[in-house]
């Protein structure tokens, strides 16, 4: 089966690019929105979209993961990632992140409704889980928005080693 794009009143999710690389390392290379994450390196340097934009087709046909690029759909400005960054069986793990020019317009909660959908009724997925540093609120309410039910509040290591507190949300199909 190929990637589908997938649609909302808003939006298209469409399958990264070579050619979206310099946008996405522009957005996601500001520093406000890396450090809003647990794995975006900062500085984000030449090659690194690149080299995670090549990792999508594999992760696809595996079934491991998938990737959306976040576009408008009428201007088709790339806005950031919606993406599955892991899937386990019948469970997968939401990732996310929104350029900075783009937050509080909704947008990552619209396209987080339409992954969590096409998860459950297309991949045949039983379980979403995803998790937001405590210090990122926000990524929190877009969890809380599109269903997610708050868990457990846990410690990970950060892209630079250091300790970070992370709460952990889930959402079963119903």
């Amino acid at each position: 089966m190929i990637q589908p794009e997938l649609k909302t009143k808003r939006l298209l999710l469409r399958k990264f690019q070579l050619d979206d690389a310099s946008k996405v390392q522009k957005l996601a290379g500001n520093f406000n929105v890396a450090k809003m994450t647990l794995n975006i390196p900062f500085p984000y340097e030449m090659g690194m979209a690149e080299a995670w934009i090549s990792t999508h087709d594999e992760n696809w046909e595996t079934k491991s993961g998938v990737a959306y690029a976040i576009v408008k759909l009428a201007s088709r400005e790339l806005l950031g990632t919606i993406s599955l960054v892991r899937i386990d069986g019948l469970e997968g793990e939401l990732g996310y992140w929104i350029g900075e020019p783009y937050w509080g317009m909704g947008y990552c909660t619209e396209a987080a409704r339409e992954l969590i959908r096409f998860s459950f009724q297309s991949l045949g997925l039983e379980k979403i889980v995803a998790e937001h540093l405590t210090a990122n609120p926000a990524s929190g309410k877009v969890m809380e928005k599109v269903g997610m039910k708050h868990v457990m509040t846990t410690q990970k290591v950060d892209r630079n080693g250091n300790e970070a507190s992370m709460e952990s949300y889930e959402i079963r199909n119903a």
